[in-house]
């Protein structure tokens, strides 16, 4: 409990001036945080313009003194012990601030996308055994968590906002955490019994790029023009309102080529139109899994309503579930509301003007941009605006029809508030956190960019830098997840996951990294795989061998070199720990390669900590690659029992 008053900062700016005496602290300090052990920590935030006021740390009972700038702002570096705690940290300015049961230990931030981001329960489904996960195995009062939450900025920001500060964990607040994040700092905890702390900023399906400083960005041509234009005055309204300009004409150039578009006007929308001959479809659903599959574009659906007297004229509500992509939605002919957003539940106001008592109709066209299409999961329903509690289920059956087909349409325009912009999350989310004194960083990203794998090559090492020179810390510790094994039926085509898995692996080496090998642990039909406690383990092997100093195995087999002998060629690998072996009897996922460079399957045996390929398909073999699918069957270890990293050891990067 906060004795005396703080304020706790959300969006807050500290160049503001405090009006009268008070601490202002950043939202990332509140009770139950935990600070970085042996070393010297940051602690930041405003006062009033000119203010003296002092900070008492309870572990060395040493007190500061400090003074507010002209701006009101103050920062300064406290000492910190090796690792204990419960302690207090207290602000006076002639009114006391307490934070309590503050512990000292190992401080890491986790980032990157929905991987990472995925709770041990939640909408990206549950992690392996939930129910053992969420009993009192989960009780591990000295693991601290603190989850930023999502938010752009064009500008750097200097606090986040969090979902209600530094929490223990528990069976309860760990299910909404991250658990990739969770199963690292408990595997660190089991090991070392150190305080872990785990600062959670993530964000489902963005980009690296999002993630890196402008000042970084700069220096690649691709996204440099984003940047000079943040810079030169271009701001979020602006791109609001050329965007909302954008989509209305794509949505009126969509109105005028669709088979509904007849006389002038939509007839499919219209309540007098015969529709008799439509098939049905029980609604929710995704139409996919309703007897429509393999479909991408526009589909109409339609459904007759009766209005009681009492709510003619009135204005109504209706109520959607999540459309899979984009929707435009109709009232007795009239438009009444579009979303370009899949995840995003409906509500659209119908005005009274439009609303008669007996049969009315709906008529919704959805636009499916690939995979899944439909309405589904969530309301389906229809009440009085002001009034929800008498409601017209409108769940059961609809009629439809298929409009046009997705390769005839033209591209929607990009939203203008996309998190997948360059520097806007940086901006929002990690810049406001570079003075929190940190261990290092655990990272899972890279799916959202697989459609610019060799790029990637440049920009996730642009991002490792960018994060130390402006944390300031030196090359700290940045271990990450190679994506895992997945059939990426729902990617682009352009998407190309084994080139992306290849930009990851090359990041090694930059100093002071690390790579947990996932590709065992993948599901085909999952793009969130449930066997996060393994992927926090082999991270937690790393940070223990590399960071802590342990000695052991902490990765599975590394391509080191490769030496053409006639139609052979023999391959040698850096953590060959306790020796190569095959999971089953043979070796599997190699492919091989001449001057032509087409591959084909191959034959591959282990011979001592090297591995033999031949193929009696090529001759003069040059290249070999290895698990180079989306989800590859492949089964390369060492005996530490970590899978091989997928590789190649050519460098023809026009050849998938």
């Amino acid at each position: 409990m906060i004795t005396g008053r703080i304020l706790l900062a959300g969006a807050l700016l500290f160049t503001i001036a405090v009006s009268s005496a008070q601490v202002v602290l950043p939202a990332c300090f509140t009770d139950n945080m935990v600070l970085q052990q042996q070393t010297k920590v940051n602690l930041w935030g405003a006062e009033t313009p000119g203010v003296n006021f002092t900070i008492l740390t309870s572990w060395n009972n040493k007190s500061y003194p400090v003074k507010a700038d002209a701006s009101g702002n103050w920062k300064i570096k406290v000492s910190t012990p090796i690792y204990g705690g419960p302690y207090t940290i207290t602000f006076n300015d002639g009114k006391i601030t307490t934070l309590q049961n503050i512990l000292i230990g190992e401080v890491w931030v986790c980032s990157g996308q929905s991987n990472m981001e995925m709770q041990l329960t939640g909408m990206y489904g549950d992690v392996l055994n939930l129910g053992h996960e969420l009993t009192d195995a989960a009780n591990y009062p000295e693991i601290r968590m603190l989850k930023i939450e999502n938010k752009t900025s064009f500008t750097p920001l200097t606090n986040v906002q969090t979902r209600g500060g530094w929490a223990i964990c528990d069976p309860q607040t760990v299910r909404s955490f991250s658990a990739v994040a969770y199963f690292f700092a408990k595997n660190l905890f089991a090991d070392k019994h150190i305080p872990i702390g785990i600062i959670n900023s993530t964000w489902g399906g963005t980009v690296a790029e999002a993630w890196t400083s402008g000042s970084a960005l700069k220096r690649m041509p691709a996204f440099a023009p984003f940047v000079n234009a943040i810079e030169g005055g271009l701001t979020q309204q602006k791109l609001d309102a050329k965007y909302q300009r954008e989509l209305r004409v794509w949505i009126d150039s969509i109105n005028v080529t669709d088979p509904g578009f007849q006389q002038g006007k939509l007839l499919w929308a219209e309540p007098g139109f015969d529709d008799s001959a439509w098939p049905k479809m029980t609604l929710p659903a995704y139409w996919e899994q309703s007897g429509v599959p393999n479909y991408d574009g526009t589909m109409w659906f339609r459904k007759k309503v009766v209005i009681p007297a009492a709510w003619a004229g009135k204005d109504l509500k209706l109520n959607m579930g999540a459309v899979d992509d984009y929707d435009v939605s109709y009232f007795n002919g009239a438009e009444i509301g579009h979303t370009e957003a899949f995840f995003y539940q409906r509500s659209y106001t119908i005005p009274g003007s439009l609303v008669k008592a007996g049969e009315n109709t709906i008529a919704v066209r959805v636009f499916d941009n690939g995979g899944l299409g439909g309405i589904n999961k969530g309301p389906l329903q229809l009440s009085l605006a002001g009034d929800t509690t008498g409601q017209i289920n409108l769940a059961g059956e609809w009629v439809y029809q298929k409009a046009r087909e997705l390769k005839l349409l033209p591209q929607a325009p990009v939203p203008s508030n996309n998190a997948n912009r360059p520097m806007i999350i940086y901006n929002a989310m990690i810049n406001p956190i570079l003075p929190f004194t940190i261990k290092g960083v655990i990272w899972y990203q890279g799916e959202s960019n697989a459609d610019r794998a060799t790029q990637y090559r440049q920009l996730f090492p642009l991002l490792i830098n960018d994060w130390r020179q402006k944390w300031g810390e030196g090359n700290f510790p940045f271990y990450f997840v190679q994506i895992a094994n997945y059939a990426a039926a729902d990617q682009g085509p352009v998407a190309d996951w084994p080139a992306l898995r290849d930009a990851q692996l090359s990041t090694l080496g930059l100093p002071n990294t690390g790579m947990a090998v996932t590709i065992d642990i993948g599901d085909a039909n999952r793009i969130h795989p449930q066997n996060k406690q393994e992927t926090g383990r082999r991270l937690a092997l790393i940070a223990r061998a590399k960071t802590y100093g342990e000695n052991i195995p902490y990765s599975g087999p590394i391509y080191k070199s490769q030496v053409i002998k006639g139609n052979k060629i023999e391959l040698e690998f850096t953590h060959a720990d306790n020796g190569l072996l095959a999971k089953g009897d043979t070796l599997k996922g190699f492919t091989i390669a001449g001057a032509d460079k087409k591959f084909y399957p191959a034959q591959a045996v282990i011979s001592g900590n090297k591995v033999i390929v031949t193929s009696r398909d090529v001759a003069n073999p040059t290249a070999v690659r290895y698990a180079w699918a989306n989800n590859p069957v492949c089964n390369l270890y060492n005996g530490a029992n970590l899978p091989a990293s997928p590789f190649r050891t050519d460098d023809w990067f026009d050849v998938r």
